[in-house]
C-alpha cells in the first residue's frame, strides 16, 4: 500500500469511527464534512438537503456561508437532485447548468465543484453534497470523486438513520406533551404547568452539573411526572375542600399508578418518565411517598422534579389558591432544605431565582378553569 493509499485509509476509519458517535444531524453532518475536507481538500463543503414539501434545496451545513436556499430544480445542485448523476465541473461559469445566484448572493466566485447525491440505503436522494474550489487550484479528478462518492454513500445511509431518530424523537416528545396535557386537564388545571416544570428541570440540571444528554431527558421525562392523576376519580381529583386520610392516601397512589402505566416501555424518555412519576414525591428525609425513599437513593430526575414541580404549584394560582409571593415561596425553600428537598437543588434555586422566575413569566398560564 503505498503512504498516500496509507493515509487516506487512516482517515477514513478515523472518521467513520467519529460519525459512528453522532447522534444528531447537525454533528453527523459536521463530520462529513471534515472527512470530505481529509481526503479531498478544498475550500469549502455544503450539504444541500432537500425539502419535499417545498421543493427547494437549503444549506444545512455550509462552509462560510448562512443558510441558503434554491430551487430544487435549478442549477447543478438541482440537476444532481434530479437526476442523481455526481458530476465534476472544473469550470462552473462555462456549464450553462451553473446557477450564479448564489454566488452573487454571497459575494464568493465558485471556479469548480465535485457535486454527488446523498442516497439512503433505498436509493432515495436526500439531498446533495458539493466540494467547492479544490485547493491549490487544480482540477478536480476522477479520484478525488472516487472517493468522494465512498464518503456520500456512506453518510447517506447515516444520515437517513439520524433523520428517522429526529422524527422519533420529536413525535415522542410530541406524545409525552399530550399525554401530560392530558392529565393536566383530567384535574381540570389548564396551563402550563407541564412546560414550566419540563423548563425547571432542564435549568436545574444545568445548574447541578449534569451531562447534556440527562438535561436534556429529564426536559423531555418530566412533563408526565403526573400522569397517574389519570386514573384517580373525579370525587378526590376535583374536590374543592381538603381530603379526607382515606382520600389522600388514594390521591397518593398517583405515584405508583403513572410509573405503572410508563414502566413497560424500553424508550430512554419513558423509562426516564416513569423513574420521575414514581419518585417526585418522596423526601430528601425519607417521609415522602410512596416507598419513604431517602437522600441520593432517590433518583436525581426524581430530587430535581419535586423541587420543579413544587416551586411551579407555589408561584402560580390554581382554582383552589393564589400564588404565593416570592419570599414566602423562598422561605419554604429555606425551610425545607435538607428535609423535603436536596439541599443542592435547593441551593441551584435559591442562588439563581431570577432565572427560575423568567421560565415563570414566559410561560404564564392564559387562563385556569374554576372547579364545578
Amino acid at each position: 500500500m503505498t503512504e498516500n493509499a496509507d493515509s487516506i485509509l487512516r482517515s477514513i476509519l478515523s472518521s467513520i469511527s467519529q460519525v459512528a458517535e453522532s447522534r444528531d444531524v447537525e454533528t453527523l453532518l459536521m463530520q462529513f464534512s471534515r472527512m470530505a475536507h481529509q481526503l479531498v481538500p478544498a475550500d469549502r463543503c455544503t450539504v444541500w438537503v432537500h425539502d419535499k414539501e417545498r421543493n427547494i434545496l437549503w444549506s444545512r451545513v455550509a462552509d462560510g456561508i448562512n443558510r441558503i436556499e434554491t430551487s430544487a430544480e435549478e442549477g447543478l445542485v438541482g440537476y444532481v437532485l434530479q437526476n442523481g448523476d455526481a458530476l465534476i465541473i472544473n469550470n462552473v461559469y462555462g456549464d450553462p447548468r451553473f446557477n450564479h445566484e448564489v454566488d452573487r448572493k454571497t459575494g464568493y466566485q465558485t471556479k469548480n465543484m465535485v457535486s454527488l447525491p446523498l442516497k439512503n440505503s433505498d436509493g432515495e436522494i436526500l439531498g446533495v453534497f458539493q466540494s467547492v474550489n479544490k485547493l491549490n487550484l487544480v482540477d478536480f479528478t476522477e479520484d478525488d470523486l472516487k472517493l468522494l462518492l465512498f464518503v456520500t454513500i456512506y453518510i447517506g445511509r447515516e444520515l437517513d438513520a439520524a433523520i428517522l431518530r429526529e422524527e422519533l424523537e420529536s413525535t415522542q416528545r410530541e406524545i409525552i406533551y399530550t399525554l401530560a396535557e392530558a392529565a393536566e386537564m383530567r384535574s381540570n388545571e389548564m396551563g402550563n404547568h407541564v412546560k414550566r416544570v419540563s423548563e425547571y428541570c432542564r435549568l436545574i440540571g444545568e445548574l447541578i452539573g449534569l451531562s447534556d444528554k440527562d438535561k436534556e431527558l429529564i426536559k423531555v421525562a418530566s412533563p408526565l411526572h403526573d400522569l397517574g392523576k389519570i386514573a384517580i376519580p373525579d370525587s378526590i381529583l376535583l374536590k374543592p375542600g381538603r381530603l379526607t386520610d382515606e382520600e389522600r392516601i388514594l390521591m397518593n397512589t398517583h405515584a405508583e399508578l403513572g410509573y405503572s402505566m410508563l414502566k413497560h416501555s424500553n424508550r430512554k424518555a419513558f423509562k426516564a418518565a416513569a423513574t420521575i412519576a414514581l419518585q417526585h414525591h418522596e423526601k430528601w428525609d425519607g417521609t415522602g411517598y410512596p416507598h419513604g425513599l431517602a437522600g441520593e437513593n432517590i433518583h436525581i430526575f426524581g430530587r430535581i422534579s419535586a423541587v420543579a414541580d413544587v416551586y411551579d404549584a407555589l408561584a402560580n394560582a390554581r382554582c383552589y389558591k393564589p400564588a404565593w409571593e416570592t419570599e414566602r415561596v423562598v422561605a419554604l425553600f429555606k425551610e425545607e432544605r435538607g428535609k423535603h428537598f436536596d439541599p443542592q437543588i435547593v441551593d441551584a434555586f435559591l442562588n439563581n431565582q431570577e432565572m427560575f422566575h423568567e421560565i415563570n413569566r414566559k410561560f404564564t398560564d392564559v387562563f385556569i378553569l374554576e372547579k364545578r
